[in-house]
């Protein structure tokens, strides 16, 4: 049994860093509060946005300032649908800029059976245009990913995480221009804590992006405004407030397909086993410490 283990295990380092990087000791690195949190706003998140583009289907135009109507010429961004020769043509209207969006935007599906809808049922909760249903499973893991925030803040204070992991140092810093060179060449760092551009991401999602998500929400909320009237004067309106909460999922949308990028160029499988287990195959030259397996 011994012999087939260490068989194992071999072939599984084989994965754990790119070639030729070598292996170190396998530490570990990610604490079970920052796993458990992890994955429940991994979860949260795909339900947030798409159940948002169910509510977003609702009225499809973003604007800026406190109010919106026919008198308003505030718009920003505009997805429908115009017939053209009797035939339905999508399109997306950026800042006044329209650009036709047919099969994916404003008009989707086959030509005998055409959806109108800004965004397609394949990325909607629910796939039927729904807006009660999207709005109460919209706040029902709205409410959880703010708990679950909360909980990462306090444990990541008290078991130093935030101060090791999130927070860049000045040393940090200063090394930036070699981590930006070293991530343009696919060359990553299987250290014992994260690099800097690691640091920068990890902290602009968690103390700039998070915070927006859940601040613009709040102001949508009209029982909110009227205990919080303030909240609406700092975002600038209740109609900017929606386009930030839209802007600031986009955001987090792409720093999700860029974080599962990196993980599959810097090696899936020792990223996944630190994100499950919470031990993490290291390179050469890292220094075990005490409670470290061997």
């Amino acid at each position: 049994m011994a012999g087939a283990e260490m068989v194992m295990d071999d072939a599984a380092a084989s994965l754990d860093v790119p070639e030729g990087r070598g292996r170190g000791p396998l530490i570990y690195r990610q604490s079970a509060w920052t796993r458990v949190t992890h994955w429940i706003w991994a979860v949260c998140l795909v339900f947030l946005l798409l159940t948002g583009l169910q509510i977003f289907n609702a009225h499809p135009t973003l604007y800026v300032g406190q109010q919106s109507g026919f008198e308003f010429d505030n718009a920003v961004l505009r997805i429908g649908a115009q017939a053209e020769n009797g035939v339905a043509r999508g399109f997306t209207e950026v800042f006044g800029h329209r650009f036709e969006t047919t099969g994916l935007l404003g008009v989707s599906g086959s030509a005998e059976r055409p959806q109108l809808r800004a965004f397609p049922a394949a990325v909607t909760i629910p796939s039927y245009q729904d807006l009660a249903t999207g709005r109460v499973v919209h706040f029902f893991f709205g409410w959880i990913f703010v708990a679950t925030l909360f909980a990462w803040f306090l444990a990541s204070l008290v078991n130093g995480h935030l101060r090791r992991d999130i927070l860049p140092t000045g040393d940090d810093l200063r090394r930036l221009p070699r981590d930006i060179a070293d991530h343009a060449r696919l060359r990553f760092d299987h250290g014992r804590s994260y690099t800097v551009l690691q640091k920068l991401a990890y902290g602009g999602v968690f103390f700039i992006l998070f915070p927006l998500v859940v601040a613009t929400g709040l102001a949508m909320s009209p029982g909110l405004d009227a205990a919080w009237p303030v909240l609406l004067d700092v975002l600038g309106g209740r109609q900017t407030a929606r386009t930030l909460h839209f802007l600031a999922m986009a955001l987090l949308l792409l720093f999700f397909v860029v974080h599962l990028a990196m993980v599959l160029a810097a090696g899936p499988f020792n990223e996944l086993r630190s994100m499950i287990t919470g031990w993490y195959r290291a390179g050469p030259g890292v220094v075990p410490e005490a409670g470290d397996r061997p």
